[in-house]
Formats: structure tokens, sequence, C-alpha cells
């Protein structure tokens, strides 16, 4: 998504050619997909062992198509574990390396910051202490502001959503957000939606339950998941108009959860990773938070519950206090200080131009102006 809106903008203020690794919204922004995401889409340390030829088989790919058509500048968006492996390989073919939307390393093996200052020309952050963190290990690095800022907003009113779905307007609304990856969607759902139950015998009222899935997700899968007798109801392609009519919502830990703080939505953060893979990670780890809206806020403005935490019973509790009013308020009030923190709108542009000023000369010169549609 990120990677698609910066092609989107590069094109419409230079005549350039776009090729990589992506899928709909990168071909959809003009972007010749040489290597679909999807092969690689795979979060956790002993997961991505399954998908090791994959792995492979896409990065000798794409060093493969840039040693035959030379390009100025790779840009490459998070994902560390592949991205500083195929930044390594790129350098010696006199591509110079960008990273947009640079990794947590301040969370998570913060040295490998070393290796972004030798491998990349710059390095784009969308988090304000991410630019100090930066900037100390050696990094050139500028911080553009969180691309989702001006981006996020619902298209539907909460009348206009509830009338759509039929959604008893007397009765408080949750969201459940179990993540974008089909493996995330496996491990969240069961839990959230036996939370989700919970929640009904610890509250005297009902509730609305309202499951929001990306439109690329298979819903005959997540249906499976669903036992017959649980009333919710399924939206799909409609995240962003199921959390402005929510009251609270409980989300998988990710990009979710600074949407939500956009749409002023209280929320829980919750994630679940094999044990094996949490047991390997925990030295690792250099935060005390996992959720994005409690780093950017610096202290907890939601609630966490991450493995053993990730239990229904806690859930529903931490959700029932989420929708009195007195710990709503403040749940609003701390996220309008993360709001705060993202920076202004505009952080695509700003990518877009810094970017520009590091192609050659000859190619800024033919440049198009701003506005220029041509």
């Amino acid at each position: 998504m990120y990677a698609a809106r910066l092609a989107a903008e590069l094109r419409k203020h230079a005549d350039v050619e776009l090729f990589g690794m992506g899928g709909a919204e990168m071909r959809a922004a003009g972007v010749e997909v040489v290597t679909d995401y999807s092969e690689v889409n795979v979060l956790g340390i002993t997961e991505i062992l399954s998908h090791l030829p994959q792995l492979r088989r896409a990065m000798r790919n794409l060093v493969s198509w840039a040693r035959s058509r030379k390009p100025a500048l790779a840009i490459l968006t998070d994902f560390p574990g592949f991205h500083l492996r195929l930044s390594r390989k790129l350098k010696p073919l006199g591509v110079k390396n960008v990273y947009y939307i640079c990794p947590q390393f301040w969370a998570w093996r913060p040295w490998r910051a070393n290796l972004v200052r030798r491998r990349f020309a710059l390095a784009l952050c969308i988090f304000p202490f991410e630019e100090k963190c930066f900037g100390d290990a050696g990094v050139p690095v500028k911080f553009i502001g969180h691309p989702l800022v001006g981006e996020v907003r619902a298209s539907l009113s909460r009348c206009e959503f509830e009338k759509k779905y039929e959604l008893d307007s007397s009765r408080r609304t949750v969201a459940i957000l179990p993540g974008s990856r089909w493996g995330e969607i496996a491990r969240h759902l069961p839990t959230l939606l036996e939370s989700a139950g919970e929640l009904k015998h610890q509250m005297v009222g009902a509730c609305n339950f309202i499951l929001a899935i990306s439109s690329g997700t298979e819903l005959a899968r997540v249906k499976a998941l669903i036992p017959a007798e649980m009333r919710l109801t399924i939206v799909q392609g409609e995240t962003y108009n199921a959390l402005a009519a929510a009251d609270a919502a409980m989300i998988c830990s990710g990009t979710a959860t600074v949407e939500a703080a956009l749409l002023d939505v209280p929320m829980i953060v919750v994630y679940r990773v094999s044990k094996l893979t949490a047991l390997l990670a925990k030295p690792l780890i250099r935060t005390k938070h996992f959720g994005m809206v409690n780093l950017i806020a610096e202290r907890e403005v939601a609630p966490e519950l991450i493995q053993e935490d990730f239990q229904p019973r806690k859930i529903a509790g931490e959700i029932r206090r989420l929708l009195e009013p007195a710990r709503a308020a403040q749940a609003r009030a701390d996220l309008a200080e993360v709001r705060r923190r993202l920076g202004p709108p505009g952080a695509v542009q700003r990518a877009a131009e810094a970017i520009l000023e590091l192609l050659p000369k000859a190619a800024r010169l033919s440049a198009k102006p701003p506005g220029n549609a041509s």
C-alpha cells in the first residue's frame, strides 16, 4: 500500500519506469511487477523457514532484473530480513538504495542500523523518534511523517454504515481486526471470537460485532473459522468504515492500530506468534511496547495483550472498560497526542521529492512540474 502510493506520486512528477516486487496495488500504480509479493508474505522466525525456497527465488529474480535493467535507484520498503540482503547485492551493480519506511531497528536488533548506513544512500522514516535513532548511527535520514495522515477517512457516516449492514443503532459496536496475513487471521480470529462471546457474558447489554477483513482475504476461509452460532457482521474492504462506526476495537498489532488512531477509535492491541518464535525473539527485543500507537506515544495509550496475555477473558475485560464513558474519553485524548506526533499530511509527496533528488541530473531535468497531468 505504502509503496504503491509512492509509485503513483513518483510517476506524477517524473517520467520514470518502475519495476519490482509487489501485488495488485503496485500494478494499479503503474509498477511492472516482476515478482509477486505473495511468494514472500510471511512473518516470524520459525515461520520463515518453510518459505526459504520462495525467498531465495524472489531474491535471485529481482537481482537478475536489476542486472539487466540497470536501475538508477532501488526503493525498498520495510521487510528488513529480505531487503538488507537485497541491498547488499544491488549496491555493487551501481544501484543507489533508498529505504522507504525504515524498519523498526530501535525495537528489534538495533545494530542492523549500521547495515543501513553502509548500504543505503537515504533512509526515510515515518515516526519522529526514528530520525534521531538512525541519525545517531550515521545513517543519512529524513523524517517525512506518516503516509496515512490525511489519507485515512471513512466513506460512510456511522448512521449510513449501520443502515447498510442493518446494525442496531441502540447497541455499542465493537470492531474486530484479526490481521491482514492469513497466518495472523488463523492465529488470532478464534480467540477474538471467544472474546466477543465472553464480552456478551460480562455486559448486561448486547453489542454489535463487526469483523473487518481486507478485500484480498479469502472470505470462505474466514467463515470456516466462525462458529455457526456466532452472530456478527463481516465487512470486506471497508475497514475504515467499520472502525469509524465502532465504539472500541480489538486490533492485531500493526498498521491497523495507526489507522484506528487516525479515526479516533479506542482500542486494545493483540498479537500472538508461535511459542518458538516468541522464545527466540524475546532476548532480541529492545522496547517496552509492541503496538505502534504505544511506541509513537512512548507510553501505553492502548492496552496490549500479547502471547500468554492474549486470552478471551482478559480481552473482554479490557474492551468492557474501554466502553465506559470516562475510560473512552481518556483513550481518545491519548489518541489525539498520537495523531499530533504523526506529523502533517503530505508524507508521500515529501518522500517522492527526496527520492527524485537522488536521480541523475539529466533525469531530474525531465521531471514533470507539479500538477502536470501529461
